[in-house]
């Protein structure tokens, strides 16, 4: 209605608005040209991936010869899936086309993660149906908190599960993450051999909630202390090296066999050991409430750390508590 007009005698630029891989006829991109025309036989590049227009499709899958500005056309020709929102163009000769390229790949500046001695790392390579797919999940995984966990990704792209993803998962460590793809037979044998896990999704709420888990799993637990009793110390029976034999009054709580030991004397800590036999009236027992008289056979860290008659024993056990995610 404007009597809008282009300059076709350029060479073809656009805009890649949605890419993916099809299993027949390999790197699929949806374009639209903002300028000249895209013939077939065309060499073109992306500043991720060059190729020559091998085929070319109107909006309803119908071949054309060339794509004029402003038509949404589906082009086939590149050597890997372009990514969405890319700058398509059309060059003159092969060496002009891999220029842009590289100036693409400098351009790329990848991620780089800071990882603290108190963080464990989840190494992923993902793999999706179209690449919108990748964007979204690769965005909704950085929101995901990082305190204890990071999230790697070792490799992301369209496409299903194939032999190189499983060798990488296994070099990497690495789960897979399939998002509405499959895996080809031979690459399913080769991870169930190697025991590489291959986790499939449909929804990204569920993937997330997955790798929500995953993290929770793998984060260094939190140490956490908890008292149990004490012991008043009446009695040295024997000692010998950095092992002891003694007697005394459960005065607090409760104590258990297996459980870590302060020595407590003058309001100060003057060691520490563990609990390994207790004894009521000389036959074994697990635990001992407020109350009893017991006998413990304790060993220190050092044949220093001794207890002394007069000594309060503090017991208590460690548990580590995984945080959430």
């Amino acid at each position: 209605m404007k009597k809008l007009k282009d300059d076709v005698s350029k060479l073809a630029t656009g805009v890649i608005v949605e890419a993916y891989l099809d299993p027949r006829r390999g790197p699929t991109a949806t374009l639209i040209l903002n300028e000249g025309i895209l013939k077939l036989g065309d060499i073109i590049a992306t500043p991720s991936t060059l190729g020559k227009a091998k085929n070319l499709e109107e909006f309803q899958q119908k071949r054309i010869a060339i794509a004029l500005p402003s038509q949404p056309a589906i082009l086939i020709g590149f050597g890997k899936v372009p990514r969405v929102g890319e700058t398509l163009k059309a060059f003159p000769d092969l060496e002009i086309a891999q220029e842009y390229l590289k100036v693409g790949e400098e351009k790329r500046i990848p991620e780089v993660l800071e990882i603290k001695p108190e963080q464990r790392v989840l190494n992923l390579i993902l793999k999706t149906d179209v690449l919108g797919s990748i964007e979204a999940i690769e965005e909704v995984l950085k929101k995901l908190p990082r305190e204890k966990v990071i999230l790697r990704i070792l490799k992301s792209e369209v496409g299903e599960v194939n032999e190189s993803d499983i060798e990488l998962a296994r070099s990497g460590r690495a789960f897979i993450l399939g998002f509405r793809v499959g895996t080809n037979p031979i690459a399913k044998n080769l991870a169930q051999r190697e025991k590489i896990k291959i986790l499939n999704f449909e929804v990204i709420y569920d993937l997330v909630e997955e790798m929500r888990k995953l993290m929770e799993k793998i984060s260094k637990p939190e140490v956490v202390r908890i008292d149990l009793g004490k012991v008043k110390v009446s009695v040295d029976f024997w000692k010998e090296k950095n092992r002891q034999i003694i007697g005394g009054r459960v005065i607090e709580g409760v104590v258990e066999k297996g459980a870590l030991i302060e020595i407590l004397r003058e309001k100060g800590v003057r060691g520490k050991g563990k609990m390994i036999n207790l004894q009521r009236n000389k036959r074994d027992i697990e635990r001992a409430p407020k109350g009893e008289e017991v006998g413990i056979l304790y060993e220190s860290r050092t044949p220093e750390e001794k207890i002394q008659v007069g000594d309060t024993l503090i017991f208590y056990k460690e548990e580590g508590q995984k945080g959430k995610i």
